[in-house]
């Protein structure tokens, strides 16, 4: 079974850091791009940001740009997404997924498979 599992969330005071991982199991998705979104009740699935298939190229959203960095270490076949600075507009659930397009992506309908996400709780 073709499986993406994030981990890592939590909750943290306004300021604090996480760091979300997203291992993938039942195939390997060195080659694909990969990709963070999020998501809050009663809105759409915001992209965060998204690496290409060797780490190379990467791209943010305005809002987490200089705070979030995204990584990925292809031996283990994971995704890090390094959130700093948080603040409590950053709570939401986070997802990662892959997709088959080439190069780097944002759009989530571009995404061929999901994890199941994590949940970031920022407080004030």
């Amino acid at each position: 079974q073709v499986r993406l599992v994030e981990s890592g969330g939590g909750l943290v005071q306004a300021g604090g850091s996480l760091r979300l991982s997203c291992a993938a199991s039942g195939r390997t998705f060195n080659s694909n791009p990969m990709a963070w979104f999020r998501q809050v009740p009663g809105k759409e699935r915001e992209f965060v940001a998204a690496i290409n298939w060797n780490g190379g190229s990467t791209y943010y959203a305005d809002s987490v740009k200089d705070r979030f960095i995204i990584s990925r270490e292809h031996a283990k076949h994971t995704v890090y997404l390094q959130i700093n600075s948080l603040k409590p507009a950053d709570t939401a659930v986070y997802h990662c997924a892959a997709s088959t397009c080439t190069g780097i992506y944002s759009n989530a309908s571009q995404s061929s498979n999901w994890g199941q996400g994590t949940q970031v709780t920022v407080s004030s």
